[in-house]
């Protein structure tokens, strides 16, 4: 639910990011200039006035349910002395007068009575608000199942089932993660402001109208009024009519079903994609980087918008995490051909505009798409069903279940090589992937590749797979994938470290697109920043803020003063708006941390240490705040302290890896050898993803003599990451120190493959032949 934004960590921890919701421009958007700046919101009853069929289709829509006052009307749980038992915690729900009650462990654990102050949502679950000191709402962390019974619904649950979350867990319902003044209420209400006071650490969070109204899409209405009204100097208003963001890309349209293929062409290109970003201000997983929103202007002015990373996509593509809609949208053919948000959904009342097939029969012939002979399946089944074969659901919050809008053909082939879902199995749960995959290659003859064809090298990229940097460079190259798919491969290349001068980074710094040119800074994030600056200098001037502060967040540290004048000045423009972006989310740990990075990279360690203080303070559980603070101590010779600030931290977080990690390589510099090797082993095993951790773990055995036991930790390690260089040569120089050239060969030939021209690594293969036939 939280969106980091950029972070460079100082050695230990690797960049982290915190996600709300979004992608980025997905490409150049036209926009109206910013003429209405002096507009003012007007409400919707305003609006109502004038649009009366609009606002019918409105009232009673999710956006105009998205956050109620709780009343009579608006609450749809049980308060009538209900309660619900989780993990040892008994919360009733009651009546006091007019007022809807919780009893439910407070901050310090004990049972108290709280009001309900909103409802948040109405379905398939509905969440109640309740005020807290210092201006915060928190969201209780039991919902209300909406649906009917028969389905399940008419329920409390646990959005956290199974697990006991304590008020020391962030994520306890009066905790940091489940604050509704940053997690939730920029979506939910609209002209919001969060104002938060970071002296004082307290909200006075205001917004022009509770839920998702009118002006929350067309912008504020106060010159359309004007103009519509014939006020004041609406003459000059006659090019707009007073709007401040023109949703009219769908006007004139016509989709023509070509009856030979059977699918449908636009009349006429989209040339922009106004109506998509503006729906992807929320429907998207990213991050506020920029409040003052002008409506029309590129979604990444304003938010930083998720790639498919590997921790809320799965390698081709397909949801994991909780990423709404517009990240899986921009990888689709329908986005590619000129669908927009409105083609399919009514954007006032949200409702879709066809009942189930008949939806995509709008563009899809029916007598070629709506027909046992395309979907194989007995008709009026499941899998008879558009959506369930080509939208299938992930499962949200326990019981929201929402639809991937990559709208892709079902790829069981890729199940069986990579581990992603597939509709098939979704249904067909007795049946394995193979099986499916056979049925698919029997019905069609072959393989059917669909439109989103990265899956494998973005995969091949994040396991460092012999050949996946050439294969990244091509995704990059390659303009007939989406945008979204090939900017991820340029932030997978950082891994890789390429040169500045590479092809794909200057293609990636000039491209149409401004979610791989912000890629294509992030490309360059760990290389030097001096070599760097001359290729990201004009990223420094981006038209979009996002792209603008990957940028200056990449070259931090670099002296201004080395630059062209025009270039320096550029720069520390770019790095204003990266501190801001950091300012305005300065309630959350995250943002404290990226700032102490910032100030490290630019050696202003007093401030560097401040900021990441204070991330540990609005935060104690924060990890990535204490791992950088001590290691902050220790450029400074200061392990000492760092040592109290990562024993502080482990007895909040006793299992915390990285925590373990930290302190372990702590021990290590201060020869407390038998400690760091239980912290190292301890970080090791609990965080078996971690290549990293089981590499630093086996050199620390080795060191201590137990080369046997490093040998053993590296294989097993191995099995899991198979093209970890690190861990491959560690083994093979433990395996040959032991006497066995023979299987060292074996994992120098694959380090071989994955280095191929590395004269180091040629060396040791020639040595080991010779050793192993000797």
């Amino acid at each position: 639910m939280a969106w980091l934004l950029p972070i460079v960590a100082l050695s230990i921890v690797a960049v982290v990011f915190l996600t709300r919701r979004t992608h980025e421009s997905v490409s150049p958007v036209a926009t109206i200039p910013p003429v209405m700046l002096d507009a003012k919101f007007v409400g919707a009853a305003q609006c109502a006035t004038c649009h009366e069929q609009e606002n019918a289709l409105w009232r009673g829509s999710h956006h105009q349910l998205a956050m109620q006052p709780a009343v009579d009307s608006t609450v749809l749980g049980d308060f009538n002395h209900a309660s619900f038992d989780n993990n040892g915690v008994t919360s009733s729900f009651y009546r006091s007068g007019s007022k809807f009650m919780v009893r439910t462990d407070g901050p310090d654990g004990a049972l108290h009575d709280y009001e309900i102050e909103y409802t948040f949502g109405v379905y398939p679950l509905q969440q109640y608000l309740i005020a807290m000191p210092g201006g915060r709402l928190q969201a209780l962390g039991i919902a209300w199942d909406t649906r009917p019974r028969e389905s399940g619904g008419r329920r409390w649950f646990s959005l956290y089932p199974g697990q006991k979350i304590t008020p020391r867990d962030s994520r306890h319902w009066t905790g940091i993660d489940q604050n509704w003044n940053y997690m939730c209420a920029d979506c939910h209400s609209t002209n919001l402001r969060k104002n938060y006071d970071a002296r004082a650490r307290t909200f006075s969070t205001s917004y022009s109208e509770i839920d998702v109204s009118c002006e929350a899409c067309h912008g504020p209405g106060s010159n359309h009024v004007s103009w519509a009204k014939k006020q004041g100097d609406w003459q000059q208003l006659d090019a707009t009519e007073g709007l401040t963001i023109a949703l009219d890309e769908r006007n004139g349209v016509a989709w023509s079903i070509d009856p030979a293929t059977g699918n449908a062409r636009r009349s006429s290109a989209r040339k922009s994609e106004r109506e998509i970003e503006m729906c992807a201000r929320c429907h998207a997983r990213r991050g506020e980087i920029h409040e003052d929103y002008v409506h029309g202007q590129p979604v990444g002015d304003d938010y930083r918008v998720a790639l498919l990373d590997e921790d809320h996509y799965f390698p081709d593509g397909q949801i994991k995490e909780e990423d709404y809609e517009y990240g899986s949208f921009s990888q689709s053919r329908m986005f590619h051909a000129g669908v927009t948000c409105s083609d399919c959904h009514e954007p006032h009342s949200s409702k879709l505009r066809g009942t189930g097939n008949a939806l995509c029969s709008q563009c899809h012939l029916a007598a070629k798409y709506d027909s046992q002979q395309h979907y194989l399946h007995q008709s009026g089944t499941a899998g008879a069903q558009c959506v369930d074969c080509h939208m299938p659901t992930r499962t949200y919050m326990v019981v929201d279940a929402r639809r991937d809008h990559s709208i892709r053909i079902p790829r069981p082939d890729l199940t069986v090589k990579l581990g992603t879902p597939n509709a098939c199995t979704n249904c067909h749960t007795d049946k394995s992937a193979q099986w499916a995959s056979d049925e698919v290659k029997k019905w069609y003859g072959h393989t059917p590749e669909g439109f989103q064809q990265f899956a494998e090298t973005l995969n091949a990229g994040t396991e460092g797979a012999p050949g996946s940097q050439q294969a990244l460079e091509q995704l990059v190259a390659d303009t007939e994938q989406p945008a979204i798919a090939r900017a991820t491969a340029l932030s997978v290349l950082a891994d890789y470290a390429p040169s500045p001068t590479d092809a794909a980074v200057r293609a990636g710094v000039g491209d149409d697109w401004s979610l791989v040119r912000r890629a294509a800074a992030h490309a360059l994030s760990n290389s030097e920043p001096a070599a760097s600056a001359n290729v990201l200098a004009p990223l420094l001037s981006d038209p979009v803020r996002a792209v603008r502060i990957e940028a200056a967040e990449v070259l931090a540290g670099l002296p201004a003063e080395n630059l062209p004048a025009d270039v320096a000045a550029a720069f520390r423009h770019a790095t204003d708006e990266y501190i801001g972006a950091q300012q305005l989310n300065a309630d959350r740990p995250e943002a404290h941390l990226n700032l102490g990075l910032l100030y490290a990279k630019q050696n202003h360690f007093d401030k560097a240490e401040q900021e990441l203080k204070t991330a540990l303070s609005l935060d104690p559980s924060f990890a990535p705040g204490a791992v950088n603070l001590a290691d902050l101590y220790r450029a400074q010779n200061r392990d000492n302290e760092g040592e109290q600030v990562l024993t502080d931290a482990l007895s909040r977080s006793p299992d915390d890896a990285s925590l373990e990690h930290a302190l372990g390589l702590l021990m290590v510099r201060q020869k407390r050898n038998a400690q760091a090797l239980d912290l190292l082993g301890a970080a090791a095993r609990g965080a078996p993803d971690n290549a990293r951790y089981a590499y630093v773990y086996a050199v620390a055995l080795n060191d201590a003599g137990k080369t046997h036991a490093a040998i053993e930790t590296l294989e097993s390690s191995i099995k899991a990451h198979p093209y970890d260089r690190d861990s491959l040569a560690a083994l093979v120089n433990f395996l040959e120190e032991s006497g066995d050239p023979v299987k060292a060969l074996t994992y120098a030939q694959r380090l071989g493959e994955l280095e191929p021209g590395d004269p180091q690594v040629l060396q040791m293969l020639k040595e080991l032949r010779e050793h192993s036939h000797g």
